[in-house]
């Protein structure tokens, strides 16, 4: 794994928010999504940092981040901090690459919130719906159940989950990065917590404002994404005018593990593009 790593912290309305600067250029924002933190895009940062300040970042509730179990985490006030983010960052109009939530994340922040952003890249976005899943209706219905499990058992429900987002199966390594932070007793519980402030109503407040977008948008998506299925890249494209779509073959919704040198070589193309 790369060296780029959410270490810096601010603070935002009492959250501590963990995140990471490199490189020099055009500004790079990447947005990590859930059950993920901005490790899962590490190798990318370092690679971007080349060409472009790259930034970081872990929601709060994920990764580095403070996990209190008294502040919401959920994608209306991830999008509002992200907003906030872009201003404390002083980026006037950085380029902006988002995974599975965080695509919901950015474009609240950019639609809702007027963050002002120069291109938006969506990989496998959490964005149009119906999303979430039946484990997800479970948690949210039993999360006090869940957070008391114990420790061995909670282990492996979240490695069955994480696992399944891969096409092509995990290497120990990756499995145990991206399992980590949910593994202590606070991640347990903040493990459960992020799954039950799932709702679409955030995703239906963004969907009536798609057609406002007037940035470049490039939507990338994993053939064999089978938590959010392929077709959403082509409704999403359908929903922004110009967006351009680019199908990434063998790639499950860890794109970023499936298929990292196809994915490295969009985004750099991609980003080439706007400059």
């Amino acid at each position: 794994m790369a060296n780029v790593r959410a270490d810096q912290t601010l603070t935002w309305r009492g959250r501590r928010v963990a995140w990471a600067r490199s490189g020099d250029g055009p500004p790079v924002v990447l947005c990590h999504g859930t059950p993920w933190a901005s490790a899962l895009w590490a190798p990318f940062a370092e690679a971007l940092s080349r060409d472009h300040t790259v930034y970081v970042w872990d929601m709060p509730g994920y990764g580095a981040s403070s996990k209190d179990p008294d502040h919401a985490v959920d994608l209306a006030v991830q999008g509002e901090l992200f907003a906030d983010l872009i201003d404390l960052w002083g980026l006037e109009r950085p380029h902006v690459v988002a995974h599975d939530y965080g695509g919901a994340v950015t474009l609240r922040a950019h639609l809702l919130h007027g963050a002002p952003v120069a291109s938006l890249c969506l990989v496998d976005v959490v964005a149009l719906r119906p999303w979430g899943s039946e484990f997800f209706t479970l948690v949210r219905d039993h999360a006090d159940v869940f957070r008391r499990l114990p420790a061995h058992v909670h282990r492996g429900v979240v490695e069955s989950y994480i696992a399944g987002a891969s096409h092509r199966g995990l290497r120990a390594a990756d499995l145990d990065m991206l399992t980590g932070p949910w593994l202590t007793e606070e991640g347990q519980a903040a493990f459960y917590r992020q799954i039950a402030a799932a709702d679409e109503r955030f995703t239906a407040e963004l969907e009536p404002h798609l057609g406002d977008i007037s940035v470049p948008v490039h939507i990338v998506w994993g053939t064999e994404d089978t938590w959010i299925p392929p077709d959403r890249a082509h409704r999403l494209a359908g929903a922004i005018a110009g967006a351009t779509v680019s199908l990434v073959d063998g790639a499950g919704h860890l794109i970023q593990l499936d298929a990292p040198v196809v994915l490295a070589a969009e985004l750099q193309r991609w980003l080439a593009s706007v400059r």
